[in-house]
């Protein structure tokens, strides 16, 4: 009789986990190949869907940890998470923009009495005391440079604004996407913990132990990026407002909203500021003490960012040095436009997560196996060329 098709006695046989454990990787790989199909041919209603993501991964740890707090249910966290949020997003819409918006504008016309300015009084008392003739300033170029760059920044609402105002369909639609933001916001937040199981019910045995360190560490990142950036930008934007607005520097308000919105990106926030802030202290006349307060600000701010800000908001979980930061905005404002500027930093510190861990997985490769040393196989290759 043919031995083939038999298990001898004592033998092990198949393994059914492991046949079970292939046919649950390959239906996972259809499931995503699927999944990003739909996703392709859905991607113009996703916007709602997507922003509502982001809301429920940006005020989970807020909403969980106001649960543990009051000890009440996950539903009553999420009501009361989502009332503050909408009761600050209408202050801001109501309050601050307006009077920020009125300040860029101010700040816009100002810049070519800035420019004339510094030709007629700053750049001759910098040629007597260097002896090198400056460039002069052409104010219409800074203007269409500073218009070019707000416009691309506002292209997407502009767009948006455009197409919803094209016709009534787009009309009806755009007001669906204000309404289904909050409201899909609202029970993604409340039914994340039941969203995270599910996705990890769904992932083959296999690619667990992988796919959670990876998306453990990636969250990490994240974290760090969305949700202390964002605070310390918050807060140095307060803080350079309220204290340039205080201290009596024309559009004070404006030059801090964006010192603090730039300050994403290492040292050009606090450049930013002390220039626009110097050059406004200096045009109006302000005196000499005026502007010493200024850089004094600015100094503070540098240090509380330094010493309590990032440390605190941040960390270093981040792991990205400052020049990779810069490199990453850079290269994302050279091939996205503004859009790459923002999703810059995100999908930087994601790629490095997955650096790390392929640069482990090759490490690993690359070690000698437990009684292989390379040199211990040299010698005796030697020795054994060497013999009689």
């Amino acid at each position: 009789m043919s031995a083939e098709g038999t298990t001898l006695p004592g033998s092990p046989g198949p393994s059914p986990g492991r046949g079970n454990a292939s046919a649950a990787t390959v239906a996972a790989l259809l499931g995503l190949l699927v999944v990003a199909g739909a996703l392709y041919l859905l991607a113009p209603i996703l916007m709602p869907f997507l922003v509502a993501l982001l809301v429920g991964y940006l005020f989970n740890p807020l909403v969980t940890r106001l649960g543990l707090r009051l000890q009440t249910s996950r539903t009553v966290a999420t009501l009361v998470i989502f009332l503050l949020v909408m009761l600050l997003l209408a202050t801001i819409v109501l309050v601050l923009i307006p009077l920020v918006a009125a300040q860029l504008e101010r700040l816009f016309l100002f810049l070519p009495e800035v420019m004339a300015w510094f030709d007629r009084q700053a750049r001759p008392w910098l040629e007597a005391r260097f002896g090198d003739d400056l460039p002069a300033l052409d104010p219409g170029a800074l203007q269409d440079l500073v218009a070019r760059h707000w416009q691309e920044a506002g292209g997407l609402a502009g767009g948006a604004l455009h197409w919803i105002g094209s016709s009534t369909t787009a009309l009806v639609m755009g007001v669906l996407n204000l309404v289904l933001i909050p409201v899909v916001s609202f029970y993604l937040l409340r039914d994340w913990p039941r969203l995270i199981d599910g996705l990890h019910d769904l992932l083959p045995l296999a690619w667990r132990p992988s796919v959670e360190t990876f998306a453990r560490e990636s969250d990490e990142v994240l974290g760090a990026f969305l949700r202390g950036q964002l605070l310390v930008m918050s807060a140095l934007g307060l803080f350079y407002a309220i204290t340039l607005s205080l201290a009596g520097v024309e559009l004070g308000l404006a030059i801090g909203v964006i010192a603090g919105v730039v300050s994403f990106i290492p040292y050009v926030g606090v450049i930013v500021g002390i220039t626009l802030a110097s050059a406004a202290v200096l045009f109006a006349g302000d005196g000499w003490i005026l502007l010493l307060v200024v850089w004094a600000i600015f100094a503070v701010a540098q240090i509380l960012e330094s010493v309590w800000l990032t440390p605190w908001l941040v960390g270093d979980r981040t792991g990205l040095h400052p020049v990779a930061v810069i490199f990453a905005v850079l290269a994302g404002g050279q091939l996205f436009g503004f859009v790459g500027v923002l999703l810059a930093l995100p999908v930087t510190a994601v790629l490095a997560v997955a650096v790390r861990h392929a640069l482990a997985h090759y490490r690993a490769l690359n070690q000698p196996r437990p009684g292989h040393d390379g040199a211990d196989e040299d010698q005796r290759e030697h020795d054994a060329g060497a013999g009689p």
